[in-house]
Order: structure tokens, then C-alpha cells, then sequence
């Protein structure tokens, strides 16, 4: 088995942290339109994203940093992360059908 620091921990850190930026980006953009109750529902769906993202750059960091832990934060810090591409997956499609 490879050490955390060589494994994907070292990637997703720094895409967690662009993904959290990605989600404020797009909460932004929701609020030049008309705001109603879809916007507000893709915009907790996103602020949702952005805590899941969150959470996986801990993971991820403390899968770089521990001796003993690190390959099983690793793997929760990379199934989080899916999870939260999955949410930002979701807000995205629910904002392009909001868009009048």
C-alpha cells in the first residue's frame, strides 16, 4: 500500500479547496437572477456541497499528516469528495432549469 502523502490525499486538498471557491462562485452567479424558492434551495444544496468539500480537505489533510490512519482518512477523504462533486453535479443541473 503507497504512503498518504503519495496518494491521492496530495490531489485532493487542493481540488477540495478550488471546489469550495467553485461552489461560492456559483451561489454568486444564482444571485443575479430572481430570487425564489428554487434559488434558495440550490443555494443550501451548494452551501451544502462547499461543507462537504470542506470536510473532505480535512480528511485529506489529516491523512497526510497521520502515521497510523492515513490510507482509511484517505479513503473517506476521497468518497467524500465524490459526494460532494455529486452535490455540485445536482445544484449545477438544478440552476440551469431555474435559469429563465
Amino acid at each position: 500500500m503507497t504512503s498518504p502523502a503519495s496518494g491521492l490525499s496530495a490531489h485532493i486538498l487542493p481540488t477540495s479547496a478550488t471546489m469550495i471557491g467553485v461552489c461560492m462562485t456559483v451561489m454568486s452567479i444564482g444571485h443575479l437572477g430572481p430570487h425564489d424558492g428554487a434559488r434558495l434551495l440550490i443555494d443550501r444544496l451548494l452551501a451544502l456541497a462547499a461543507l462537504v468539500f470542506l470536510a473532505s480537505a480535512l480528511l485529506s489533510f489529516i491523512s497526510m499528516r497521520s502515521r497510523r490512519s492515513g490510507a482509511r482518512l484517505e479513503a473517506w477523504g476521497e468518497t467524500v469528495f465524490i459526494v460532494g462533486l455529486g452535490l455540485l453535479a445536482l445544484g449545477a443541473v438544478a440552476l440551469a432549469f431555474a435559469l429563465r
